[in-house]
């Protein structure tokens, strides 16, 4: 039980180049160590409050000083000098100090710096990595990573409705061989791309952001990229959308392509895309607030597809308790910053593993150099981990970080690979 003796936090640029929250924190006798918060772009309602300062005449309002200041002042006090046996014990003292349901009184971003930077303090005094200090299962595997190499929604402004085109290398035994077809059909796409006359400017995680007449044109050319790399569609690579359906949800109906459509219909839509396209998963295909459709999707294509929640469940027991009494969606998206601490983080992972749901760790737009959520995903056993497309060094940092954990294994690991879907 090492007594924690500092706590400073600073408000640090995201790869957007908005403020977030920094933090530095050390227990006695040992080196300090530092943690980073995300933040996102299309966020769900029900997410655990970020707090901004609202003050318009810095960074456009967006600035942290005040969950800066909370770190600083309310929460170093309550907590340096003092001892924790666990992260649940450290994680339990910060959601008291606060004192709200969705993090508001301190802010989530104050609360998740001090929680991920306690995590890694502790790894580090078991002089251990943070997978080996977290990980508790019997086997260890390493994630199949969802690349999102083609960008829409809210992370572009070219006009496709999805948000988000990933393709999911589940070939090979091993994350760095999935790696490898990945970067060989990011830079594929690239090529195809030029030689078309279409934009290679990237969107806000690392993914081309052409111009293009149809989602349908986007899922083509990543399907030649696939074909042009020397990989079988369907076989050695699979592919998975983001459609953040929130942000196109408007009086009952969905913005897509021009026309105005219901739950229904842009069910079907998924439905021939489906037949179609080798698509394993399909996140946040609806609001979250449209729970007919989510269950009535997960009814009649659950057995074939992956179905997401984030928006619907934003990493919250409470929400992902109802989304499995309902039968709607059938696997949880994981972002630390929408529920706030890592305790929580972790059974939001361990309530859908228990109810067969499968399990993907994921970044944010707004990201920083950690890489901690690398960690989190083999720690938690996640069959899959979002960190973004094949450049941008803040995505680039959490595959390098895999690479790492997975040499340092040596062999004693396996990859989910094919079984992940």
């Amino acid at each position: 039980m090492a007594k924690i003796t500092m706590i400073r936090a600073r408000e640090i640029l995201d790869s957007r180049g908005n403020p977030t929250v920094e933090v530095d924190l050390s227990f006695e006798s040992q080196p300090s160590v530092r943690a980073a918060v995300p933040s996102g772009a299309s966020t769900g309602a029900y997410e655990a409050h970020e707090l901004r300062d609202n003050d318009s005449k810095r960074y456009k309002g967006k600035g942290v000083l005040t969950a800066v200041h909370n770190i600083n002042e309310k929460l170093a006090s309550a907590l340096v000098g003092k001892s924790f046996s666990s992260q649940s014990e450290l994680d339990t003292a910060l959601i008291e100090l606060d004192g709200t349901e969705n993090k508001s009184n301190l802010g989530a971003n104050a609360l998740l710096g001090i929680s991920m930077a306690f995590t890694k303090a502790q790894a580090q005094i078991n002089d251990q990595w943070v997978y080996e200090s977290l990980h508790t299962a019997d086997e260890v595997k390493l994630p199949v990573p969802l690349m999102n190499i083609l960008n829409g929604g809210a992370h572009a402004n070219n006009g496709l409705d999805v948000q988000e085109f990933m393709i999911a290398p589940v070939r090979g035994a091993s994350f760095r061989e999935a790696l490898r077809a990945g970067s060989e059909i990011f830079h594929t796409l690239k090529s195809l791309l030029n030689s078309k006359g279409l934009s290679t400017a990237v969107g806000d995680e690392g993914g081309f952001a052409p111009v293009l007449s149809s989602n349908k044109e986007a899922l083509d050319l990543i399907m030649q990229a696939i074909e042009k790399a020397g990989y079988r569609p369907g076989e050695d690579v699979r592919l998975a959308l983001d459609v953040a359906a929130t942000e196109l949800f408007k009086d009952e109906k969905y913005d897509w392509e021009g026309e105005r459509l219901t739950g229904k219909e842009l069910s079907d839509v998924y439905a021939e895309w489906a037949r179609n396209y080798p698509i394993a998963s399909i996140e946040d295909g609806f609001s979250e607030d449209d729970w007919e459709s989510w269950r009535s999707m997960t009814a009649s294509h659950g057995q074939s597809l992956q179905l997401v929640g984030d928006d619907l469940f934003v990493t919250n027991p409470k929400r992902l308790k109802k989304g499995i009494d309902e039968k709607a969606a059938n696997a949880l998206l994981v972002k630390v910053n929408q529920i706030g601490t890592i305790t929580e983080t972790q059974k939001a992972v361990s309530l859908a593993s228990s109810h067969g749901f499968n399990t993907v760790m994921s970044h944010r737009s707004g990201e920083t150099e950690d890489t901690l959520i690398a960690d989190l995903a083999v720690a938690l056993n996640c069959q899959q981990i979002k960190t973004g497309s094949l450049c941008r060094g803040e995505r680039i940092a959490k595959y390098n970080q895999l690479l790492r954990i997975e040499e340092r294994l040596k062999g004693h690991s396996e990859f989910w690979g094919k079984h992940a879907f």
